[in-house]
């Protein structure tokens, strides 16, 4: 056989056989890339149903009825931001676990206006005497009105719907979507962040068992942080409305971190973000899924924290019982009016006369 018939007949058996080869090869390829690809998903699935199985929530027209303010400017949201102190479960170990039930320990009504480039924060103190609507509570049980109510007895005696009614009733304004954290939650979200900085201008003492802080400022993480925000005794007059001014300002730190370390843009750091928060988290009803939440996220953007308005409800100091305080007026009315129909906020209307 002559050396160009030999190799015609290698290259005749050796294509044969090659080309089986070659397309074995192939599907095995194929056939790791797709598995890779049904793992992601499954991994993509699995994460999605948890956080979304994280989430608790509560329908608020079913909770509140037809009777509610309604809704002046389309583009404007309300929303009201609670801060639970409930005792149960993991939140025993956080603080003053031999404390029952649970309350609204933080209350702030956030007004984004039309267009969504700025926030109002308003905080409702928690001492505040107010007038309780009649509502149904979590077991469908009627409670019914009451005058001169602490507003943190609310969320203890009839829970978070009845304190969305309460503020619509106080207000006049449509709360659009609630959102509830409670202490682990808080805990949680702070620690995936890798700590929150704040500045004191002043030293907190320490007091009652509170956060011992030097002026200055300070990196906090997940369990000082939650000191900080309850601290009350040991820093400014040591009353619940000198609180109020700590919270706001750690709402306002914790944002900015957030956007500091584009947590958003990172999809590890938002899936540690995500897992911590939904797992002590209540919404209403429309925002009870990751989907909802993360258009609502994407909606609010343009806000940035630099820029946001904190302000305490205007109050004044109960003339029966100097340790309470009632909502002021004219200032109140004024405060809620403007945020009602999304125009500025009148100086006058942010004057309290109990200052904490």
């Amino acid at each position: 056989m002559t050396q160009d018939t030999a190799a015609r007949s290698r290259r005749r058996t050796g294509g044969r056989g090659a080309r089986p080869r070659k397309r074995r090869v192939l599907r095995i390829v194929l056939l790791v890339v797709a598995l890779l690809i049904l793992g992601t998903a499954g991994a993509g699935w699995w994460a999605y149903s948890h956080l979304n199985g994280n989430i608790d929530s509560v329908d608020l027209d079913k909770a509140i009825g037809d009777n509610r303010p309604q809704k002046v400017v389309a583009g404007a949201q309300n929303v009201l931001v609670l801060g639970s102190d409930s005792r149960a479960g993991a939140n025993g170990d956080l603080d003053h676990g031999d404390v029952s039930g649970a309350r609204s320990d933080t209350a702030m009504l956030v007004h984004i206006p039309e267009g969504r480039s700025k926030a109002t924060a308003v905080s409702i103190p928690r001492d505040t005497l107010i007038t309780r609507p009649e509502c149904k509570d979590g077991d469908g049980k009627t409670v019914p009105s009451a005058k001169r109510v602490m507003f943190n007895s609310v969320y203890s005696l009839a829970g978070p719907a009845c304190v969305v009614k309460t503020v619509e009733g106080m207000s006049g304004i449509r709360v659009d979507h609630f959102v509830e954290v409670d202490f682990a939650g808080f805990k949680g979200l702070v620690d995936a962040l890798g700590g929150v900085t704040v500045k004191l201008d002043k030293p907190m003492s320490g007091a009652k068992g509170g956060l011992k802080l030097d002026a200055g400022e300070h990196r906090l993480n997940g369990t000082d942080s939650l000191k900080f925000v309850r601290t009350r005794y040991g820093y400014g007059d040591g009353s619940d409305l000198g609180r109020i001014g700590l919270q706001q300002q750690f709402m306002m730190a914790m944002l900015s971190e957030i956007k500091k370390q584009d947590a958003l843009g990172n999809p590890a750091r938002l899936y540690k973000l995500a897992d911590s928060g939904t797992k002590s988290l209540t919404t209403d009803s429309d925002l009870a899924s990751l989907t909802a939440l993360a258009d609502f996220a994407q909606s609010m953007k343009g806000v940035d924290p630099e820029t946001m308005e904190t302000i305490m409800l205007p109050v004044a100091y109960d003339k029966v019982d100097p340790n309470r305080v009632i909502v002021a007026e004219p200032q109140a009315t004024q405060l809620w009016e403007a945020l009602r129909n999304d125009q500025k906020i009148p100086a006058s209307a942010k004057d309290s006369p109990a200052k904490g």
